[in-house]
């Protein structure tokens, strides 16, 4: 029939849903750590534009060291 719903079981949940909201909700998770860890310690460590930087609460970033850039022409995976 044409109303019937693609997945007649309600177990059977599509994969790119379930992939969504597992993304929402670690996005959501993470910006939830980042405020609660800024309230405890003032600054947070982040990797931000090749650099791990600091920032802090009244918005100054300190940069503290380029990340160095592995070359993958000889990564190989097994």
């Amino acid at each position: 029939m044409a109303n019937e719903p693609k997945h007649k079981n309600k177990k059977e949940t599509p994969v790119y849903l379930t992939k969504r909201i597992l993304i929402q909700r670690a996005r959501a998770g993470i910006k939830k750590a980042e405020k609660e860890a800024m309230l405890i310690a003032g600054y947070l460590v982040v990797a931000e534009d090749g650099w791990v930087v600091k920032k802090y609460k009244d918005g100054t970033v300190e940069r503290i060291k380029k990340i160095a850039t592995v070359s993958n022409e000889n990564l190989a995976f097994d």
